[in-house]
């Protein structure tokens, strides 16, 4: 059975690319990532990375969004469906550090 909920944030983005933003530590759930909104509180322009990896880790060819920019004082949104297993890492940062904060939502299924 699949329960709605926010699955991370928010948190602040610093400019260290290798912040987890997200882990769930069960190997008897998975979370499908439904939505990914992205805000940012500055008057200028930021970026964002965030790779699909490894704590820590941030490896060619798992990044999902590259210097992704967002506007000043508005926002990014982000839908679709990613499944994230308990060994699955959302890993990532901004540039500027703080100026961008990540919230993520979805579905959570225990099996």
């Amino acid at each position: 059975m699949a329960v709605i909920k926010r699955t991370f944030g928010p948190v602040a983005l610093t400019t260290t690319l290798t912040t987890n933003v997200y882990n769930q530590t069960s190997a008897l759930i998975y979370d499908i990532i439904r939505h990914i909104h992205v805000v940012n509180k500055t008057g200028t322009a930021a970026t964002f990375t965030l790779y699909l990896g490894a704590t820590g880790a941030n490896a060619a060819g798992t990044e999902l969004f590259v210097a992704y920019s967002v506007a000043a004082n508005s926002t990014y949104d982000w839908y679709g469906a990613l499944k994230m297993l308990s060994t699955d890492f959302l890993v990532g940062g901004s540039a500027p550090t703080l100026a961008l904060v990540i919230t993520g939502e979805g579905e959570q299924v225990v099996v």
